[in-house]
């Protein structure tokens, strides 16, 4: 077998394309869109070399044209669950004794077929099952998921590389990375394509075999996925996609011996779920499992007196309401200076008024839909009691129609009080909270940012001063494992600004870093002694 010590390609960003009018991107990616509205597809799960259909059938369709259908998915139940395992637990020796650049080769693959035969196809499924406008699914479902296969390739070769720095006379000493014994559950979400594909791909990267469960409003675009994967030589048994009901598929996969890790992003309230049953379950498994997991914020904007009140404007409109609000990192409480106020609300209103909504196939649009009618009655539920709640102001939207899509327009709420609900509560929508604060109480409010969520997963400061700029970063150190100064608090760009927050937020295991990666390794270290001692006696013994 040939052997080598391999560079891997330098990865560098995806660039990302424009899709201005008369773009060739623009014209592939409509004409994309057009054909997949279309047809209607049959989605099996992926179960080992099978796809498994079994007849119970759930449509799909775009959130913002609810009764188009997209197609069909396959729904499976507990038995599918320990198929996946038993298929995962099967293609687990070849896996991770295949040579790591082998390993390497395909997931460079899957990120170049991403970037250029799939990319409109993958844009374009996401802008139609989750309601992204194509700038949005652009630097979601084709970048960002290209960059964590690039990026994450180099990670794996750095990982690999340490060693220990000394070896004393006459010894070698070495370490090697061994995937987790067992296999690796992946629960990924509905708002990001490239969080379904790293979840499972940056475990399966490092030598683990997955049993891969997305949100059910994210499986149109998983489906996509798995056909990259499946093309660019992910073997059988590696990934394993079911679509098995959340509690029923947890029943059977946190009961099983050989439970290894688990790769989440989703709710808190479903994270501290798994974590108390992985807890209650401790002593079935054979090893402590990886508990990985990012769940959500409550994410900040601060604005000092000296801030630009144009840029804090855009920040916040950007910030907010990219997405309708759902995305982890979405602005929703900002707490903005008495001095500044007037300016900010004059350029809010004035960006809000430009906003276009409705369909994603229409490219002036910049809002879309929320993902479904669970979400839609939630958010605009917030909506309907901020409205009637004292000392609470709608000064932007309010409005919302579900009949076509479930639309839901930006809202703004001025609240004159800092702890009220909207400040305090995630509610993952296009809802942004308000508090004016007397300009001269700046550090005062520092306090108030830091105390009012239990989450810490981004957040951003505004000021020309540099002062308040490093003592806000100082005193909001454990408010956000992403910090942003002068800029909205999203967009994290993989190898760029690792993404993972603390507290409520998660494990803060930074996701686009190589610290993800070592979370789906176990060491082992190995000791070579050249010529073995074969006198117990030490020269202590010796007589004097």
């Amino acid at each position: 077998m040939l052997k080598g010590f391999f560079n891997v390609p330098t990865p560098v960003n995806e660039p990302v394309k424009s899709y201005a009018p008369g773009s060739p991107e623009r014209k592939e990616l409509q004409a994309m869109l057009a054909e997949l509205r279309s047809q209607e597809v049959d989605v099996p799960m992926y179960i080992g070399s099978e796809e498994v259909r079994t007849g119970k059938k759930h449509p799909m369709s775009p959130p913002h044209d609810h009764q188009h259908i997209l197609g069909y998915f396959h729904e499976g139940d507990a038995s599918h669950v320990e198929q996946a395992i038993n298929a995962a637990l099967g293609a687990k020796e070849a896996w991770e004794n295949l040579a790591w650049e082998q390993r390497a080769a395909i997931f460079l693959k899957a990120a170049d077929l991403l970037a250029g035969p799939y990319r409109a196809k993958i844009n374009a499924a996401t802008m139609l099952g989750q309601s992204k406008n194509a700038f949005q699914a652009e630097i979601d479902a084709a970048c960002e998921i290209i960059d964590f296969l690039r990026f994450n390739v180099k990670y794996m070769t750095e990982i690999y590389s340490q060693q220990p720095p000394v070896s004393g006379n006459g010894v070698w000493n070495r370490v090697e990375q061994r995937p987790l014994e067992g296999f690796v559950f992946a629960l990924t979400p509905f708002n990001f394509t490239a969080i379904a594909g790293n979840l499972p791909t940056s475990a399966a990267m490092m030598g683990n075999t997955i049993v891969w469960k997305p949100a059910y409003t994210q499986i149109y675009s998983a489906n996509v996925l798995m056909e990259v994967f499946k093309e660019a030589g992910v073997p059988d048994g590696v990934i394993n996609l079911i679509y098995v009901d959340g509690p029923l598929a947890g029943e059977v996969i946190f009961k099983h011996p050989d439970f290894a890790g688990i790769h989440f992003t989703g709710s808190t309230g479903v994270f501290q779920t798994i974590w108390r049953t992985i807890g209650e379950n401790i002593k079935l498994y054979k090893s402590y499992p990886r508990i990985v997991g990012e769940t959500g914020g409550k994410d900040f904007v601060l604005a000092h007196k000296s801030a630009d009140p144009k840029a804090v404007a855009v920040g916040l409109v950007r910030g907010a309401f990219e997405y309708q609000g759902q995305k982890c990192s979405a602005a929703s409480r900002a707490y903005i200076p008495s001095n500044l106020w007037e300016d900010v609300k004059k350029y809010m209103l004035e960006d809000l008024a430009t906003m276009k909504m409705g369909g994603t196939e229409d490219f002036t649009n910049f809002i879309n839909a929320v993902i479904d009618e669970k979400a839609f009655d939630k958010i605009s539920n917030y909506i309907a009691k901020a409205k009637e709640a004292e000392g609470v102001e709608v000064i932007a939207g309010g409005n919302y129609d579900k009949s076509k899509g479930y639309f839901i327009e930006p809202t703004v709420l001025v609240t004159q009080d800092p702890m009220y609900t909207t400040m305090c509560e995630e509610i993952f929508g296009p809802v942004l909270t308000i508090y004016v604060y007397n300009a001269e109480h700046f550090e005062t409010v520092l306090e108030l940012v830091d105390q009012t969520s239990p989450y810490a997963l981004t957040g951003a400061i505004f000021s020309q001063d540099r002062y308040a700029a490093e003592l806000a970063t100082s005193k909001l150190r454990n408010a956000a494992g992403n910090f942003y100064i002068n800029d909205k608090p999203t967009g994290a760009v993989v190898g760029q600004q690792p993404f993972g927050g603390a507290r409520a937020s998660g494990t803060n295991d930074k996701a686009g870093s190589m610290i993800n990666l070592l979370r789906w390794v176990s060491p082992r270290t190995i000791k070579e002694t050249f010529v073995s001692p074969t006198d117990y006696r030490y020269p202590f013994l010796g007589e004097d």
